[in-house]
């Protein structure tokens, strides 16, 4: 009965620990902030707002993604020579939109074809030690969604 007792103690103490421990536990996360809005890739995917996917072929993407040589060329730059993320650097009153990088993205998630070769609908530059290319992307599509800037210039 004892052994039932101790049993029955330490499994909620193990799910309340393994839910927490994402914010114990986890170093900072890529973070940006937009227009007032912080966005952030979330630490599990769970807790995502939003979910984006990535494509090695271009004829499923929903949108494109191009990695710019410099960063005058980007519309996102990214680029920082610290070791650890700047405190503060993406705080806001309200909570982040979190995005998760999907491997089975639904119908609706942007699908992000990365790639140096245009056209694309975003453009950008990253030289960090916290963001990596795919992080970039997901958190500029994650923030400002599909965008069909190449389908509509040819139309």
């Amino acid at each position: 009965m004892l052994r039932l007792k101790i049993l029955a103690s330490v499994i909620p103490l193990a799910i309340v620990a393994l839910f927490a421990r994402d914010e114990f536990l986890a170093g900072p996360r890529p973070c940006i902030e937009i227009s007032g809005t912080s966005v952030q890739i979330a630490a599990l995917s769970w807790q995502a707002h939003r979910y984006v996917s990535f494509t090695a072929d271009p004829g499923r993407a929903t949108v494109r993604v191009q990695i710019s040589d410099n960063a005058e060329a980007a519309d996102f730059a990214v680029i920082d020579d610290i070791d650890t993320a700047e405190a503060g650097a993406c705080e806001s009153n309200a909570p982040p939109l979190l995005v998760a990088i999907s491997r089975k993205p639904s119908g609706s998630d942007p699908v992000i074809y990365l790639s140096r070769d245009g056209p694309a609908d975003y453009r950008i530059f990253v030289s960090s030690k916290n963001f990596s290319l795919l992080d970039a992307a997901a958190l500029i599509v994650g923030a400002r969604g599909e965008r069909h800037r190449i389908e509509a210039a040819l139309l």
